[in-house]
């Protein structure tokens, strides 16, 4: 079992900059990809961005150029850094993690944080 709390969201205007920390615990060994997703109301979950085993990092189209996603092993807390922030960037944030337990791949979700960016 993997647990997965965020913080750092809230209201921020246009332009401006937030920083969502996603700290994991439990059985945070092997995990496979951790990153973040995003949901506005009545929209499938989209996603933002992953860090992959082996360090590689994904983005979604939207976010490439404003946001980094980073983690710090040693306190196993994976960050998304999000600047130049645009209305079209509310929804609430979920940090995800992936990994193999024997010959299944499991994904635990966090409760989410809400990002509000007003114009």
């Amino acid at each position: 079992q993997v647990q997965l709390v965020e913080s750092g969201g809230g209201l921020v205007q246009a332009g401006g900059s937030l920083r969502l920390s996603c700290a994991a615990s439990g059985s945070t060994f092997n995990i496979n990809a951790i990153g973040w997703y995003r949901q506005v109301p009545g929209n499938q979950r989209e996603l933002v961005a992953v860090i992959l085993s082996g360090s590689t990092t994904n983005y979604a189209d939207s976010v490439k150029g404003r946001f980094t996603i980073s983690r710090d092993n040693a306190k196993n807390t994976v960050y998304l850094q999000m600047n130049s922030l645009k209305p079209e960037d509310t929804a609430v944030y979920y940090c995800y993690a992936e990994k193999y337990e024997g010959a299944f791949l499991r994904t635990y979700w966090g409760q989410g944080t809400q990002v509000t960016v007003s114009s």
